[in-house]
């Protein structure tokens, strides 16, 4: 995520499939960027594509926007700097069975997450239990998140993959091997802050013995990424895992090699807002269609904003 503009909110939005970022969205440019050059074979046969999720992102803008000034509220908090968050996604297993999640985090935090099976959302405290209360009873709109989560959010990934497959579903290549030793490369990729805590360990200690590592260096999308490196015998490669703290973790990370690669550590893709309160803002809100700023002199100059219907916490 970019750090805060001199302005009174940032919006950053990233759609991920598998472990590369399709699309990019933040308030300053209030336009979905591409991030992969097969989002080109997208746009190319749904022309649309770009101008309507622009629209639905400039929605989400405002609408965290009046959450936040809520969430502020209900935790009595001062202005500042404040953090609200939403992550959902979808998976379709090679057994045909389907997973989706969808949860709203706050202040780093899990604030509620969607219980699909029961139709039902769980909070982990007071706070969140009053959002909890009021979603529970949306039959309707839960039933909803549930068929899209387990149909319209599946047939997304199939697109996807149709159109980029060859970097999808590619594989990582194999260690490097000279005498019986290996080399193995952890990469982390996607956090923010920047600041990271990783390493190797051997039997759960810390290994500095024949370790490399590079320096934590920007992603075009604000985050950040680094890797290191270790070289160990083939015959102990059980024995080590990548440890990575980040304040974008909830616990300590560890990463084992299996097989001939590592599995890299992935950071959530998170819908994220950051707001610096300075003014008053209604806790929902709707707009009209086709919003611009010629009619209304708003300052989202990119946004056609569409009343679009979702829960208010």
């Amino acid at each position: 995520l970019l750090p805060p503009p001199p302005r009174s909110l940032l919006l950053s939005s990233f759609q991920y499939f598998s472990t590369a970022i399709s699309d990019y969205y933040d308030s300053n440019s209030q336009r979905v960027q591409p991030r992969v050059s097969w989002m080109e074979k997208v746009e190319k046969d749904d022309p649309q594509y770009r101008d309507r999720n622009t629209r639905n992102f400039c929605g989400d803008e405002e609408l965290f926007r009046g959450d936040l000034e809520v969430l502020r509220s209900r935790y009595n908090q001062s202005e500042g700097l404040h953090t609200w968050q939403q992550m959902y996604g979808c998976e379709l297993q090679a057994n045909r069975s389907k997973g989706g999640f969808m949860q709203y985090g706050y202040e780093g935090r899990t604030f509620i997450t969607f219980d699909k099976e029961t139709l039902t959302w769980v909070a982990p405290d007071p706070q969140a239990q009053i959002s909890q209360r009021r979603w529970d009873a949306l039959p309707a709109h839960n039933q909803f998140l549930k068929s899209y989560l387990e149909e319209i959010c599946l047939d997304w990934i199939r697109k996807y993959l149709s159109y980029g497959k060859e970097m999808l579903l590619r594989t990582a290549a194999g260690p490097e091997v000279e005498d019986g030793m290996e080399t193995h490369i952890c990469r982390v990729d996607g956090f923010y802050p920047r600041e990271i805590d990783a390493s190797w360990t051997r039997d759960g200690e810390v290994w500095l013995q024949d370790t490399f590592h590079g320096s934590v260096a920007p992603n075009a999308d604000g985050t950040y990424h680094y890797w290191l490196s270790v070289r160990i015998d083939h015959k102990e490669r059980g024995r080590y895992r990548c440890h990575v703290e980040h304040d974008g973790l909830q616990e300590p990370l560890d990463v084992a090699i299996k097989g001939e690669s590592l599995s890299s550590p992935q950071f959530p893709a998170w819908n994220s807002t950051y707001a610096k309160h300075q003014e008053q803002l209604p806790f929902c809100l709707e707009f009209p269609k086709h919003q611009n700023q010629e009619e209304s002199g708003s300052s989202f100059s990119q946004c056609q904003i569409s009343f679009k219907v979702r829960n208010c916490v």
